[in-house]
């Protein structure tokens, strides 16, 4: 039997706006990025199966408001629209962690209203985008983008900084770059990186991400520092 989920938290408060949840982990990833903080996840083989992912969430109807599909990268997987279809009919909202290397597969989840909030992770442009993923997959997020400012899905940008992979001068042409493409949402979080933790790659310090407000468009979203 199929195992896609690594491991569950039971219970967040911090990993979908506003809504009580869970995240099913899901196991494996097709990019490397050096500051990932879940190398375990992203190399290891999933522990749980979707049966066992039913009966978790069947214990948890009317005290949770959502399940949260991170990973690891969830859209590599064929089982995300099976557990997302599970998930909807015991009444829980869906919030997707995605790198945006499967659009198509975004696009399923959004047409087949499987997903409620979707959180895109924008690694870098296309200049650094091998360097900082291991992976040339910038035309599927680009693609995976322009789903979501095209679609109805609530939605977030994030990126996370380390300053000796991004430079102040590369995140002011990434937040151009979304300006350029439309970007109105309500937000571009900004995630500095955590010195100390364990990642895929031993990296140096990386000091607290400081952008200037200044040097973004005035009608940009608020760009928030998480």
């Amino acid at each position: 039997m199929t195992k896609p989920i690594y491991n569950i938290t039971p219970f967040s408060l911090l990993d979908y706006p506003d809504k009580i949840s869970c995240i099913l982990w899901f196991a494996g990833c097709n990019m490397r990025c050096g500051y990932c903080y879940n190398p375990e996840i992203v190399t290891g083989q999933g522990m749980i199966s979707i049966g066992e992912v039913k009966q978790f969430l069947s214990t948890r109807i009317g005290l949770l408001d959502a399940v949260v599909f991170s990973g690891g990268e969830c859209t590599s997987h064929k089982s995300i629209f099976e557990i997302a279809s599970m998930a909807k009919d015991m009444g829980f909202d869906i919030k997707i962690d995605t790198n945006g290397s499967h659009p198509f597969v975004v696009q399923r989840l959004m047409d087949e209203m499987l997903v409620d909030y979707v959180a895109l992770d924008f690694k870098a442009l296309p200049s650094q985008f091998l360097k900082i993923t291991g992976k040339n997959l910038f035309q599927p997020f680009e693609n995976t983008l322009s789903i979501l400012l095209g679609g109805k899905v609530e939605y977030e940008v994030r990126t996370t900084v380390h300053t000796d992979l991004i430079s102040d001068e590369e995140l002011e042409m990434m937040v151009w770059y979304l300006y350029e493409k439309g970007y109105r949402s309500k937000q571009y979080y900004l995630q500095s990186f955590v010195n100390g933790a364990k990642t895929i790659e031993k990296l140096g310090y990386s000091a607290p991400c400081r952008f200037e407000i200044g040097n973004a468009p005035a009608d940009f979203p608020v760009i928030v520092f998480r």
